[in-house]
C-alpha cells in the first residue's frame, strides 16, 4: 500500500485510547526484539544516539544502557507523557516531540540512529527526506539500525519496502553491516563510510 504519512493525531489517537497499544511493554515478543536490538549494537559505546519513534520508552530504556546522550522522539505527545513516566529524568536522556524526518535535530551529527517500527509509516517523500538526513547527520562510523514488522500492514509502505526504499535512496554514503530475517521482523545495521 501506498499513500501520505501517517499523521500525530493517528499516533495520538492510539496512545490515548491504549495504555500499550503495541503490547510493547507486555508481550514476550516485543521483549525478545527488544533484548536482540540491544545484543546487535552492544560491540560498542555510542556519544550521541537518537531514537526515532520511541513511543512509552520500552527499547529506549534498552539503548539508554548503550549511550552517553540519547535524544527519543516521537510524534505523539501522548506517547512521550508515557515515555517519561517510564524513564523519568536519567542523566544524559532527553524527550522531545518532531515528526521525523520533517522535523530533525541539526545541532550535531549522531553515532546511532534507531529506527525500530517506523520506516514504514512513511510516505516517499519522507523516506527521501530522512535518507538525506542521515546522509547528512550520521557521523562517519555511526550506524543507523531498522528493525521492522514484515508482515502485511495497511500502511504507506510495508516493513521490507520502506527498508529497502531507504536503502537504494542511500547510494554509497553507507554500507550493510549485518542484516537478519526473523519469522516477522527484519533488522537491518548498516555503517556510515
Amino acid at each position: 500500500m501506498t499513500g501520505s504519512s501517517l499523521p500525530a493525531a493517528y499516533f495520538d489517537g492510539i496512545f490515548a485510547s491504549d495504555e500499550d497499544p503495541w503490547n510493547l511493554a507486555s508481550s514476550e515478543y516485543e521483549a525478545a526484539k527488544f533484548a536482540h536490538t540491544h545484543d546487535v549494537l552492544s560491540d560498542r559505546r555510542y556519544v550521541h544516539a537518537l531514537e526515532v519513534g520511541c513511543a512509552h520508552g520500552v527499547l529506549t530504556s534498552h539503548l539508554a544502557r548503550l549511550c552517553d546522550q540519547l535524544l527519543a522522539i516521537d510524534i505523539s505527545t501522548n506517547a512521550l507523557a508515557k515515555a517519561h513516566e517510564r524513564i523519568g529524568d536519567r542523566p544524559g536522556m532527553a524527550l522531545a516531540r518532531m515528526a521525523f524526518p520533517k522535523e530533525a535535530p541539526d545541532d550535531q551529527p549522531f553515532d546511532l540512529i534507531v529506527l525500530s517500527e517506523v520506516a514504514y509509516y512513511w510516505d516517499l517523500v519522507d523516506l527521501d527526506c530522512a535518507s538525506e538526513w542521515l546522509r547528512n547527520k550520521v557521523r562517519s562510523g555511526g550506524r543507523v539500525i531498522l528493525v521492522h514488522y514484515t508482515g502485511k500492514t495497511d500502511y504507506p509502505h510495508s516493513g521490507d519496502d520502506a527498508v529497502e526504499i531507504l536503502w537504494s535512496a542511500l547510494d554509497a554514503s553507507f554500507e550493510i553491516e549485518q542484516t537478519e530475517r526473523r519469522d516477522t521482523y527484519r533488522l537491518d545495521l548498516w555503517k556510515r563510510r
